[in-house]
This record gives structure tokens, sequence and C-alpha cells, in this order.
């Protein structure tokens, strides 16, 4: 669902800019009165997760088109609505400056659509709630079953949130080629399935945490106190950060070649057989301007690996460095910036 420059007219760009950065200074702020410093290690391990997992295209059987997982709802619900915002903004801002992959211009609306849905809206309207209820009954099972619900119905639910900003932003923009009621009608449909299969992955993940070291998921340490942890903190840290360097490095290769939803939206996938969509010319569509122009010579200059490989060399191994490089990045800069900003530290009580 990342956005392109030319999809933004410089002024919704630049709303969205501000958006994304106020709810930014209200997450920095609020996280200075956190004091559990076990977050720092796992902010910087999900994180890196998160950016492997962005990197799988998986394909969506009968359409020609391809999804890959935002990560909102995991980061949130492991790190909080706050934290797991933070994240993603590193994860789509190194994204967008090394890989290339979504505009810069456009960074401010796509950490919005990616990233504030997932972490905010999936938490505080789906996750808590639900975590919280008695669904399933009492229990552990029943816990369980609440999480693996949560994790399904969040993904869906904010992904639909996020496909229909980027909707409301190209119309906001006044790109003609993409009238607002046929892009909502190829939008949403492919995003609930993308969300569907995001949630079905995000409850795998959360229910090994759950398993493993049930006091790291939110909202559910009155019940987790009663639960036995399987393994230590130092192990699940572990366990995550080598599943991050391998589907980072390893299973990146097996991504579908499909286009993800939103460029199938745009420019469908006829050469497959499958239909045209909106039909419109991949190297020549939306809008230009002076800030998309500037923007774009930027990101030229610091991506070193444009589009998960080796610039003018497709070979397999660019999309493995690729992948764990970009992995470390996120996790090194994830604890830099809790670090210098003073997060997580256990402060004294007198």
């Amino acid at each position: 669902m990342h956005m392109a420059d030319a999809l933004l007219a410089p002024a919704v760009a630049a709303t969205m800019y501000v958006a994304s950065g106020t709810v930014a200074g209200i997450s920095i702020h609020q996280l200075k009165k956190d004091d559990e410093p076990q977050k720092l290690p796992t902010m910087a391990v999900t994180a890196a997760l998160v950016f492997a997992g962005q990197m799988i295209n998986y394909t969506i059987p009968g359409t020609g088109s391809s999804g890959h997982m935002c990560g909102g709802m995991l980061l949130s619900a492991l790190l909080g609505p706050q934290a797991g915002f933070l994240s993603m903004i590193v994860i789509l801002a190194i994204q967008c400056l090394f890989f290339a992959d979504g505009g810069l211009m456009a960074l401010g609306a796509n950490i919005w659509n990616m990233a504030f849905y997932g972490c905010f809206v999936g938490y505080y309207l789906i996750w808590r709630p639900i975590v919280r209820s008695h669904w399933f009954g009492e229990g552990k099972a029943a816990l369980r079953g609440r999480i693996i619900a949560a994790s399904i119905i969040g993904c869906i639910v904010t992904l639909q949130f996020g496909a229909f900003s980027v909707v409301l932003e190209t119309s906001l923009s006044g790109i003609t080629e993409l009238p607002f009621g046929a892009f909502v009608a190829l939008m949403q449909p492919i995003h609930l399935a993308i969300g569907l299969v995001e949630g079905l992955i995000t409850a795998a993940v959360l229910t090994f945490v759950f398993e493993s070291r049930p006091e790291l998921l939110r909202d559910v340490e009155a019940e987790a106190g009663a639960l036995p942890a399987k393994r230590s903190l130092k192990a699940v840290i572990a366990i995550l950060a080598v599943l991050a360097l391998v589907v980072g490095g390893g299973l990146s290769l097996l991504a579908s070649s499909n286009p993800d939803g939103l460029e199938w939206a745009l420019f469908g996938n006829a050469e497959e057989g499958y239909a045209e969509n909106m039909g419109l010319d991949e190297d020549d569509f939306g809008l230009s301007s002076k800030a998309a122009d500037t923007a774009g010579s930027i990101q030229e200059s610091t991506s070193f690996l444009p589009d998960y490989a080796f610039a003018d060399n497709d070979t397999p191994v660019g999309t493995t460095v690729s992948g764990i490089v970009g992995s470390a990045m996120v996790a090194g800069v994830a604890l830099l910036i809790c670090l210098a900003g003073g997060f997580f530290r256990k402060k004294k009580h007198s």
C-alpha cells in the first residue's frame, strides 16, 4: 500500500506529513512516561520482523494481485500504540530512503495509512476491547481465542481504513484518472483479502509470544500473571530475531511477483491474463510537481538498494542482502531513538 509521489498533490502530501508528525509528537511525549525497559529489545526485534515481513508479498488467489503485511496491529499488541507507531515510522522511512519503496513526498500519507490505523484504531477500538472482554469464556484457551480474534478482526478492519484513505487522498489530489467510486470498488475488496492473510500471520506470531512469554502482550497482564512462561525473555527475543533474518534474508526470495493491492488496482495485471482495472500507464500516471521531482531526486541519491536489489543487477543475492541489512538498520535505528529519547528507562521511585 506504499503510495508513490505521483498519487498526491503537494498540498495533500504536506497535510498528511503534518497529521503523521502530530501523532508522532504526541507519541513521543507519552512514551517519556513509560518505565518498561524490556520494551527496548522487544521494539528493536519486532520492528525488524515487520520490515522483513513487508518484503514478502503473498499471492491472493484468482486475482492476479498480492499483498504484504503492514504490521501495525502486531507492533501495538506488543509495544502499545505509541511505541508501535514510532516503530512503523522507522520502518517506512528506511524503506523509503534506502530502498525506494514508497515516495518521499508521500511518506507522511504512507505513515498515516499504514501505521496510524493499525496502531491506534486497531489497538484502542479492537485489540484492547476484545482481549479484555469475556469472549469464549475464561482461562488460557479463551484468552488465546481472543488474541486470535483480535488479530484477525483488527488487521481486516484497519486495512480497510488504510485502503479507503488512499482513495480519499488521491481524490482530494484531483487525480481524475481515478474516479472515486471505481477506485473504492477495486481497493476495498482486495484489501479485505490481504487483511485476512495479515490477520492470520499476526495471530500466529502473537500466539507464539503468548505461549512463550504471555506478559509481553498488552492488556493480558492480569491473566498472564497466573500463566507460566515457557521461555525466557532472551530466548523469545532471540527466536524473533532469527525469524526476522530468515524471513528477510531467505523467505523474501519466494515473494509473489504479482502487483500488490494498490498497484493491482491502478495498473491491473493483464500480462498474466487478469483485468486491467484502472488501466493507468505505469510510466506516466498521476500528477507531476516540483516538490515530487525534488523528493524523487533526494530518494534516488539515498536509496542504495532500490526495490530491494542491487542497482542494475537483479541477482537474488540483492534481495537477501536487502532483507538482512534492512532488518538490522530498522532494529538499530529503533534502539537509538529509544535511547536518545530516554524511552523505557526504569524510573527511580522515591
